[in-house]
């Protein structure tokens, strides 16, 4: 699922990838409005398959990370309000979720903008992180059985 969810350099939110046109992607905003308009190759888009979280030790999936906050908060969107949240209040939440998080790399903002994610995930009905993993992950064996 997370493959298709992508955030947009300078758009606020998350998108679904709906298509691809010849020199662009055709984007549906996640909310009620589901608004598509196109984004084009001078913007900078990711999936958030493809984000990672800085730890100590390697860098963590961001669908890992989504099911930690999801197993402490049940399911239910984020628990401390980003917009209000001290820098160390936002540094402890993460820290109950992601323990090990580098503290020189991951800034207030990366913390804010992982809570605003999850709870547009969560509002929206997308809760299914692993998803997609498991599938990928079972063709890719099937291909390497092949060879």
């Amino acid at each position: 699922m997370l493959e298709t969810i992508l955030a947009i350099s300078g758009k606020p939110g998350l998108f679904r990838l709906v298509s691809r046109g010849n020199h662009s992607l055709i984007v549906e905003t996640i909310d009620a409005q589901k608004k598509r308009f196109p984004a084009f190759s001078a913007d900078k888009v990711i999936s958030l398959a493809d984000i990672a979280m800085y730890t100590d030790e390697k860098e963590v999936p961001l669908r890992q990370v989504l099911n930690s906050i999801k197993a402490k908060e049940s399911g239910k969107t984020a628990s401390i309000d980003y917009r209000k949240a001290s820098k160390d209040e936002l540094y402890a939440y993460l820290g109950e979720v992601l323990p090990n998080y580098d503290h020189d790399r991951i800034y207030p903002g990366d913390i804010k903008k992982l809570v605003q994610w999850y709870n547009i995930l969560v509002d929206n009905g997308l809760t299914d992180f692993d998803e997609t993993l498991k599938e990928t992950e079972g063709d890719n064996v099937d291909d390497r059985k092949e060879k």
